[in-house]
């Protein structure tokens, strides 16, 4: 275990410590044992475990520290105060707590706002992605920066119309000739099958579970229709999305799960050796590589002269320093590569 991964496990546990230690003095018959009505260094105590330690040992376990994180962090934190602590012995600070709630619902309302304008510029938005000759799923994010700033909740809805896009508006779309990844596998049909074994579950489990727990019934219906859209939505962007060459870049993207735009001068070095190619695979590499029911190995890991910015799921951003690609063409995708980089 390595440095990192044992500080992320401490920031964790530190977590879990002052979360669960302030549920229990509060909220269980042990707290109230310990509690007097004059408690008001330990409600002191736990209102800077909530506002300032929770926050920071979170950014920590994240590893990512922005002004914007610990308001919104600090405010949850005031907001957690509220429903851990007793009225009766939070009352000589719910100044405090009404400044974190009031915070709270500036972001969320600056949050709305950003939403509403980007919808506002959808028309343009539109017109931009008709104009670039990159495939949807790289134009649609990038025409939407051109006019919406960069925020979680944008790239949420980006990821969740493209989605909506590739599963009930793509099927006229004829998949370009190029490059693919999945010919080779029993990918699709794996996806066709886990469709089919939800759809039945759908069908049987719901109309069981409806007597016994209706709630629990209608979320995981919700939660099934979800999953089948969005496996039809993964098959169509795959078959429609083979890899895109252009004169300084190429574009990879495994369904809607991953993409990433990728600069021949970015990269340093190209991998073939099979015994790494073999190996497991480093938690600083990005795969895109399918998987079905047999093992697969990349056919080539591309290391990076910097980290390589990669798109998950729901537009989540990171970044990799090495690029694992299995292709049904490996010999080609080597090629022409290498005749790029020189």
């Amino acid at each position: 275990m390595t440095w990192i991964e044992k500080a992320k496990s401490m920031w964790f546990m530190m977590l879990v410590l002052i979360f669960s230690g302030n549920f229990l003095l509060y909220q269980t018959t042990i707290g109230s044992k310990i509690l007097l009505e004059e408690s008001h260094s330990i409600v002191l105590g736990s209102m800077l475990d909530l506002i300032i330690l929770l926050p920071l040992f979170l950014m920590l376990y994240r590893n990512k520290f922005t002004v914007k994180s610990a308001i919104i962090l600090s405010a949850l934190g005031c907001i957690l105060i509220r429903f851990l602590i007793p009225t009766s012995l939070l009352e000589p600070y719910e100044t405090i707590t009404w400044i974190g709630i009031i915070a709270e619902g500036c972001i969320i309302i600056f949050e709305i706002l950003l939403i509403f304008t980007f919808f506002r510029y959808i028309p343009k938005i539109l017109t931009e992605v008709k104009r670039s000759n990159l495939p949807i799923v790289f134009s649609f994010s990038q025409a939407v920066r051109l006019y919406v700033r960069n925020n979680p909740i944008i790239q949420i809805i980006c990821s969740e119309l493209l989605m909506l896009y590739y599963a009930f508006g793509s099927w006229k779309n004829t998949a370009p000739i190029g490059i693919t990844m999945y010919k080779k596998s029993s990918f699709i049909a794996f996806q066709i099958m886990l469709i089919h074994a939800m759809i039945l579950e759908t069908l049987g489990v719901h109309y069981w579970l409806h007597e016994i727990a209706p709630v629990l019934s209608i979320f995981l219906l919700v939660l099934n229709i979800y999953s089948v859209i969005f496996f039809l939505a993964d098959i169509q962007a795959l078959r429609l999305n083979p890899i895109y060459f252009a004169n300084e870049s190429f574009y990879l993207s495994l369904g809607l799960t991953k993409r990433a735009k990728i600069d021949y001068s970015s990269v340093e070095l190209m991998i073939e050796d099979s015994t790494i190619l073999e190996s497991k695979l480093s938690k600083d590499t990005i795969d895109f590589v399918i998987r079905d029911f047999e093992k697969a190995c990349p056919d080539l890991i591309l290391k990076m002269k910097t980290p390589q910015k990669v798109t998950l799921f729901m537009g989540i951003e990171k970044e990799y320093n090495y690029v694992a690609v299995k292709t049904d063409n490996p010999i080609e995708l080597k090629e022409r590569i290498i005749a790029n980089m020189d």
